[in-house]
């Protein structure tokens, strides 16, 4: 079991990752609405794991990996994507991020990419 922070600008989004999460035994112990959002909660919970979104207003989900590896590079981030984003998700795991998951999530999905980086 993982403790998660679940980042990303919808709080749908949010609400469907949490739930998800949950239901395949993890602990999500924060919510980010954004890269910055994401900074300052990582340093006050330190979860095992973060969802992180790409695009996303303030501070992206690639600046956002960035800053966040530079406190601990070890800390696990899947990002999550939108169909087209691919360039990006390239430049997320340049930037340090360990997998990444596509929208519409599937908990099969999740599954495999904590599997993999847990």
């Amino acid at each position: 079991m993982a403790s998660v922070l679940v980042t990303d600008d919808a709080a749908f989004m949010r609400m469907q990752l949490r739930d998800i999460l949950t239901k395949l035994g993890h602990e999500v112990v924060g919510e980010a609405e954004n890269g910055q959002d994401a900074v300052e909660k990582y340093k006050k919970l330190k979860p095992e794991l973060i969802t992180m979104d790409i695009t996303m207003p303030e501070m992206n989900g690639i600046e956002a990996v960035q800053e966040i590896k530079k406190i601990d590079k070890e800390v696990k981030i899947i990002m999550c994507s939108a169909m087209g984003q691919q360039g990006m998700v390239v430049d997320a795991i340049r930037a340090g991020a360990n997998d990444f998951i596509v929208k519409p999530f599937t908990p099969e999905r999740i599954q495999e990419a904590l599997d993999k980086i847990l």
